[in-house]
């Protein structure tokens, strides 16, 4: 509680009373009478002597002055010294963002980016777990999904397109023995404990066999390209990994959009605004990439 009383103590030291005190603090009477009271009973001792002509330092007072002074000036300075932070594009930001989002692609946006601000530090975490921003767990996070519920300032940047998606290996060797609802074909799909999900039986291929569950679509994608089987995947995928066709008779739907995210009290610090607005720059600028024949 210090540091929160030692302004009351500077302000009746600077003025001599305790009303010219609260004045120039812009606190009542009663508030710096109470908060120096406060403080004396902390340290044990009397800081001002009180009379009617007004309040002069005690001993112990002119002991505390200059290092309460001290302390003043160092606050004064940290806050000068944070603000000028969030004025200046320079400093720390934590980035995260969703596996296999366009690899290739980000990692030149983001080197365009370093060469553009060389003093701001990007900590990149790729993870498909949603990170909290309200806790802290990350300053700028870029989310794909239908709509965001979270309590956080966020920028829908673009739509993008998805598809179903097979290698021409795997076509050439399945699909004119398929049948009508996809006898004979397999899905490449997350880990579904139903062996014939929702998705499924309201997709094109219903009576395809759902065999391989797995949780990273990166690998969903690897396996599709290596011609294990097909799956629902974004039109971006086609990007960074060769080999994909679209499934004859299917059409490319829109899809999820992608977010930016930041925390309401981080808007305008220069640091993070730049970042955002270089990142929604870029990712609007592969439209064509997101949404395929959709664009």
């Amino acid at each position: 509680m210090d540091w929160a009383r030692l302004p009351y103590f500077l302000a009746v030291a600077q003025t001599g009373s305790l009303r010219a005190a609260a004045e120039h603090i812009g606190a009542t009477h009663a508030t710096v009478d109470r908060n120096l009271r406060a403080l004396e009973d902390d340290y044990g001792v009397r800081l001002f002597n009180r009379s009617k002509a007004g309040l002069q330092l005690t001993a112990a007072g002119e002991v505390l002055l200059p290092l309460a002074q001290e302390a003043d000036n160092a606050v004064t300075n940290a806050r000068r010294r944070v603000q000028g932070l969030d004025d200046e594009p320079r400093g720390s930001v934590r980035l995260s963002m969703p596996a296999g989002f366009v690899p290739s692609r980000f990692a030149r946006i983001l080197a365009d980016f370093e060469r553009k601000y060389p003093e701001i530090e990007l900590r990149i975490a790729v993870t498909n777990r949603f990170e909290n921003i309200n806790r802290s767990e990350t300053d700028v996070s870029i989310r794909v999904a239908h709509q965001i519920d979270d309590d956080v300032v966020g920028r829908k940047v673009l739509q993008y397109a998805g598809g179903i998606f097979a290698s021409q290996d795997y076509l050439d060797r399945h699909w004119e023995d398929a049948g009508p609802g996809g006898e004979g074909l397999q899905w490449i799909g997350w880990g579904e404990p139903d062996p014939a999900p929702a998705w499924v039986k309201a997709s094109p291929f219903p009576k395809a066999k759902l065999r391989y569950r797995v949780q990273s679509p990166t690998m969903i994608g690897q396996l599709v390209a290596a011609g294990v089987g097909m799956s629902y995947l974004p039109y971006s995928s086609r990007d960074w990994i060769p080999g994909l066709v679209p499934m004859p008779g299917t059409k490319p739907y829109l899809d999820r959009s992608i977010w930016l995210l930041l925390h309401s009290d981080l808007r305008r610090t220069t640091r993070v605004r730049v970042l955002v607005d270089h990142l929604a720059d870029e990712i609007k600028a592969l439209r064509d990439v997101f949404l395929g024949p959709l664009a």
